[in-house]
């Protein structure tokens, strides 16, 4: 935590924003040097930041990008311990055609009391999510292709969905049909059944 003596360093909460789309948390702004009251003065009275969620801020200026709700849902959940995932991780990983119907993010079974959010649909797991799991996709955290994959066919995400996000991660090399396969043997049923016709018309199951 800076010194509260220290005067606000706006350049390095602008730096720290630009890493996530212009958002901010109020807890980052506090780590730049800016109370809790300054903050809310810059976005009532100035009008450089916009309060976009509980504790969450975009900077007003800054440019608008893709998905943006996806940031803001995923920093108000605790960036630390949230991670995009099901249908929405596939939308940014760019595999399949699927249009997300909310936020899709993931969080620890104990977080699971966290306070709702409009348009954000939590999973709880477990099943702790894994280094490997998790790949960085425009300072987001995000589950790996075949995560997303495994978890959005567990969810009941379209069967045609599903297959397309396979094909395209093998195709692309997000993942292997091996690291798939392991996946997949591992949660069964749907999960397993899909891959499985995903992979065989090529010939790498």
């Amino acid at each position: 935590m800076r010194d509260a003596a220290e005067a606000p360093d706006h350049r390095r909460l602008i730096g720290v924003a630009s890493e996530q789309g212009g958002y901010f948390t109020a807890a980052q702004a506090e780590e730049c040097g800016l109370s809790r009251p300054l903050l809310s003065h810059h976005s009532r009275a100035e009008g450089r930041f916009i309060r976009v969620r509980r504790a969450v801020y975009r900077v007003r200026d800054y440019p608008s990008a893709p998905r943006e709700e996806v940031i803001a849902a995923w920093l108000a959940a605790g960036r630390d311990v949230a991670v995009v995932s099901h249908e929405s991780a596939l939308d940014l990983l760019d595999l399949s055609d699927v249009v997300p119907d909310a936020v899709h993010l993931t969080v620890p079974r104990e977080k699971r009391h966290r306070r709702g959010m409009p348009g954000v649909r939590i999973h709880t797991t477990t099943r702790p999510v894994r280094p490997g799991e998790v790949v960085v996709r425009d300072g987001i955290r995000v589950t790996s292709a075949e995560r997303s994959i495994a978890d959005a066919a567990r969810a009941g995400t379209a069967p045609d969905q599903i297959v397309a996000a396979v094909a395209q991660a093998v195709e692309r090399g997000a993942t292997t049909a091996r690291r798939l396969l392991a996946v997949a043997r591992e949660r069964g049923g749907r999960v397993e059944r899909l891959v499985r016709q995903a992979l065989r018309p090529s010939g790498r199951e």
